[in-house]
């Protein structure tokens, strides 16, 4: 009976409002049904039929159609009839509603030029699951808590978050195994002298002197090359002039300009001697090699440098300009790893925390 009543009112709403006609503006309000199970959804379609060129508002809604209907849904378009002389306006308003009752819709209200148009009303009956109160003892009770086993699906993003914290660890420990080993930025470095000239010059007149070859072979060419080639090597070092390039009368011009400590008469006759041997294949006796040789060694000794022989050991500063740079890229990489650590051990955490509880 009650259901009969809900059709004959809301036919009575849907055939005695009609349509709104009024200077060519044609508005029509309807909805897709008249009864629906609360919770479930309806559509009512607003059309506005008007000539072009007037300015059309629709009507406009927050969350709710009105109170107890809810507006989830939106759809506007417009349409060109005549080749373009009548535009249909058209708004589809999804609803729903989840009180049981008989709603009645109020006419929408459209402006077109400033001019207020109403649309017909509409009625919508919204009724609950009915209950069969003979015979309550069918109904049940609430269903017990029941057990269900996890799947792969549900703790695999788990699993996996354990394995990039577990490994994320590892790479933290290398990190600051290697930043802890690293060599220090800035070493102290021990710089030793170089070696006095004249002890060069005295070592290398020694190794002449122990080598026999050229006496069993009468090869005085090659004792008195490596002879004068020492005595000009330690005059270059000595002082500062390049006597390995230079001929002996140049020789003993450059030594005259410098202090002369030493007796120039047995350094030129050593070098006169040398290059009678190199060139003109002059033999000197035994004893006059000897004698040329100890001269070397008189000269070298009257003429050394002491300051060399107080020379000591300097110490210089080195920065390791890789090691800074290293120390650098480690200490950034620690900061970057542990919050990488702490973002996943919070991800994971709320996996379990949402798994199990």
């Amino acid at each position: 009976m009650r259901k009969r009543l809900v059709y004959i009112i809301a036919l009575f709403f849907a055939l005695a409002i009609g349509n709104t006609r009024a200077q060519n503006v044609v508005l029509n309000a309807e909805i897709d049904t008249f009864q629906m199970l609360i919770g479930e959804q309806a559509t009512i379609k607003l059309e506005l039929n008007v000539d072009s060129g007037h300015r059309v508002k629709m009507p406009q809604f927050g969350k709710e159609l009105m109170p107890g209907i809810e507006l989830l849904d939106k759809k506007s378009s417009v349409n060109t009839l005549n080749n373009g002389q009548r535009n249909v306006f058209i708004d589809e308003y999804l609803i729903t509603s989840f009180d049981s009752t008989l709603y009645s819709i109020p006419p929408f209200e459209v402006f077109v030029d400033d001019s207020a148009y109403l649309s017909n009303s509409l009625a919508l009956f919204v009724y609950s699951v009915p209950i069969d109160t003979a015979n309550l003892q069918n109904i049940c009770g609430p269903k017990g808590v029941w057990d269900v086993e996890l799947t792969w699906e549900e703790y695999r993003d788990t699993v996996y978050l354990g394995y990039i914290l577990l490994f994320m660890l590892a790479l933290l420990v290398w990190v600051v195994i290697r930043l802890v080993k690293n060599k220090p930025i800035i070493r102290i470095v021990k710089i030793k002298p170089k070696q006095p000239s004249h002890i060069v010059a005295l070592q290398k007149i020694d190794e002449i002197k122990g080598d026999n070859s050229w006496r069993a072979d009468g090869n005085t060419k090659e004792y008195y090359t490596k002879l004068t080639d020492t005595l000009r090597e330690y005059m270059h070092e000595r002082f500062g002039f390049n006597a390995t390039e230079m001929t002996t009368s140049e020789i003993i011009q450059a030594l005259r300009n410098v202090d002369n400590l030493g007796n120039l008469s047995e350094v030129k006759e050593i070098l006169e001697v040398a290059d009678l041997v190199k060139f003109a294949k002059m033999h000197p006796s035994m004893n006059e090699n000897d004698r040329n040789m100890a001269n070397a060694i008189e000269y070298v000794n009257v003429t050394k440098n002491i300051e060399e022989e107080n020379l000591k050991p300097t110490e210089k500063r080195v920065v390791n300009k890789r090691s800074v740079v290293e120390k650098r890229v480690l200490v950034f990489s620690i900061v970057a790893i542990a919050i990488t650590v702490i973002a996943v051990a919070v991800l994971l955490t709320t996996d379990l925390y949402n798994l199990f509880s």
